[in-house]
C-alpha cells in the first residue's frame, strides 16, 4: 500500500510541483499549487460535471420528493422504495455528487505530505531524474503568504465564504412545511460546512488552505456554467415532402420530473407478487 501511495500520488504530485516551481515566474510555490489544482480539476472534470448536473437535477426534484415523503409518512420502507423508483425513473442518483469529492481526498492528503517535504527537506529518491531539485524552496507565496504555517485570518475566512457560496448553489433546499428532518439537516449543513472549513483552515498550513480555496472557486465557476446550460433537448425528425426529404429540428423543453402515481405503485407490487 505504501508503494502505491508513493509511486502513484506522492511522487507525481511532488515532481509536478517541483517542475512548476522551477518554471513559473518568481519561483512562486503558491502559483504552483494553483496550477496543480487546475490540473487535478481537469482530470476529474467529466465526473464533476456529471455530479454538478445531478445536483441541479436533484434541486428541481425537491418538491416531488416532498410529496412522496408526505404520501408515505410513517412508512419508511415504502418511502425508501418509492424514492429509489423515483430516482431511477428520473435518471438521477443521490450519491452521484460524492465521487469527485472522494477522488480529491487522497490528493489532498498527498498534497499535505508534499508540502511538508518541500518546505522541510525533499528526499532525492522521490525526485525524477529529469526534474531539477532546488537547494531551497521558498515557502512564501505572492510575496506575503507563508504556506508552511497556518494563516488565521484572510485565508480561513475566504475558504469559509467560498464554501458557503458553493453550498447555497448546490444544496437542495426544501421550503415545504413537509420537508421533514432531511430539509432541516440540509439547511444546517449550509452553515456547518463553512464553519468547519474555517476552523480546519486555522489549524493547517496555508498551502493546503490555498488548494482548498482554489478548488472551491473552480467548483463555483463550474456550477455557474452547469446552471446556465441550455435545458433543452433537440430531436431530429425526417419528414417526407414529395420526392424530397427534409430534416426538421424541434426544440423540446427539458423533461419534467416523472411522478409515481399510486396506481402505478400497486401495479408494480402486483407484478412482483406474480
Amino acid at each position: 500500500m505504501g508503494f502505491i501511495w508513493n509511486e502513484f500520488l506522492i511522487k507525481p504530485i511532488l515532481n509536478v510541483m517541483l517542475f512548476l516551481y522551477n518554471v513559473l515566474p518568481g519561483h512562486d510555490l503558491g502559483l504552483a499549487i494553483i496550477v496543480v489544482t487546475i490540473i487535478v480539476r481537469l482530470i476529474v472534470l467529466p465526473l464533476s460535471l456529471k455530479s454538478s448536473r445531478a445536483q441541479r437535477r436533484l434541486k428541481t426534484l425537491t418538491p416531488q420528493l416532498n410529496e412522496l415523503k408526505e404520501k408515505h409518512k410513517g412508512d419508511q420502507q415504502a418511502l425508501a422504495k418509492a424514492q429509489m423508483e423515483f430516482y431511477k425513473q428520473n435518471g438521477v442518483s443521490p450519491l452521484g455528487s460524492c465521487l469527485p469529492v472522494l477522488i480529491q481526498l487522497p490528493v489532498l492528503f498527498a498534497l499535505y505530505r508534499v508540502l511538508r517535504d518541500m518546505i522541510t527537506k525533499i528526499d532525492p529518491v522521490l525526485v525524477y531524474g529529469f526534474i531539477h531539485l532546488p537547494e531551497k524552496i521558498n515557502a512564501v507565496a505572492f510575496g506575503f503568504l507563508d504556506l508552511s504555517k497556518p494563516e488565521k485570518y484572510i485565508m480561513p475566512i475566504l475558504a469559509g465564504g467560498l464554501q458557503y457560496i458553493l453550498g447555497v448553489m448546490t444544496m437542495p433546499i426544501n421550503k415545504s412545511k413537509n420537508a421533514g428532518p432531511e430539509g432541516a439537516i440540509n439547511k444546517q449543513m449550509i452553515y456547518m460546512m463553512p464553519l468547519m472549513t474555517v476552523f480546519l483552515a486555522i489549524s493547517i498550513p496555508a498551502g493546503l488552505t490555498l488548494y482548498w480555496v482554489a478548488t472551491t472557486l473552480l467548483s463555483i465557476l463550474q456550477q455557474v456554467y452547469v446552471n446556465h446550460e441550455k435545458r433543452k433537448e433537440v430531436t431530429v425528425r425526417i419528414k417526407k415532402a414529395g420526392d424530397h426529404e427534409e430534416i426538421v429540428v424541434e426544440e423540446i423543453e427539458e423533461k419534467k420530473p416523472i411522478q409515481i402515481e399510486a396506481g402505478q405503485e400497486k401495479n408494480d407490487e402486483s407484478k412482483e407478487t406474480i
